[in-house]
């Protein structure tokens, strides 16, 4: 303990109440803000783990992502909250989870990249929609003419995806259905990814490459 100001029980109260009615993932420094007195970080995570402790067993959990803690509903329970919306979940195209496989698991790269690899050309939609959606970015330009953008995860992405850092992401096999599970549970979110490809996108990608350099591999 920082002080003995301190009552541990109810900043471990305070903590909980800031988490359960937060709309998105809190940072350590977010949680320092809740208190007049400097918490030390390592007091902070105690009392988080203690938290996530007592949490365990019930249908919500304390989960630490990249951005963050937040509480969540345990994945096993997923499916009867989806009941509560009338929408359908958006089922994404081949062409969107080809796109956003190869961002994730071969960042950074250009559009020249992700169309040499997918052998059609990537529309332009698809690459909008995923920026709107908050899950790549550019993060810069690769030295050769033209400087095309380069372009990789965000950390929004992560935070989706209930993950901390890339290191985490699952086998590639498995990208589709935890991307599947996140928009039905982000049914209403206005930035949803196009549902079908048009048939402009899938016109072969033109020979040779746009770039010579190939993607770096994480």
């Amino acid at each position: 303990m920082d002080s003995p100001s301190f009552d541990l029980q109810e900043v471990k109260r305070v903590i909980e109440a800031a988490l359960l009615t937060a709309g998105e993932p809190l940072a350590l420094a977010d949680l320092k803000k809740l208190f007049d007195e400097e918490l030390a970080n390592d007091t902070l995570r105690d009392i988080l783990d203690e938290l996530a402790r007592d949490w365990e067993g019930r249908s919500v959990e304390l989960a630490n992502v990249a951005s963050g803690w937040r509480f969540r509903a345990r994945p096993e329970y997923q499916r009867f909250i989806e009941r509560l919306s009338p929408q359908k979940p958006p089922r994404y195209s081949r062409a969107v989870m080809e796109t956003l496989a190869i961002i994730a698991y071969r960042q950074p790269v250009t559009r020249g990249d992700v169309e040499d690899i997918r052998g059609v050309v990537v529309s332009t939609n698809i690459i909008k929609a995923l920026e709107a959606r908050g899950w790549i970015d550019v993060v810069g330009h690769r030295e050769v003419p033209g400087r095309p953008e380069l372009f990789a995860t965000t950390r929004q992405f992560l935070d989706d995806l209930n993950l901390r850092s890339l290191t985490e992401l699952p086998p590639l096999e498995d990208l589709g259905q935890l991307v599947e599970s996140v928009a039905a549970g982000a049914q209403a979110d206005s930035a949803a990814l196009p549902e079908a490809e048009t048939v402009e996108s899938e016109v072969p990608a033109p020979q040779p490459s746009r770039e010579d350099a190939s993607p770096t591999v994480n």
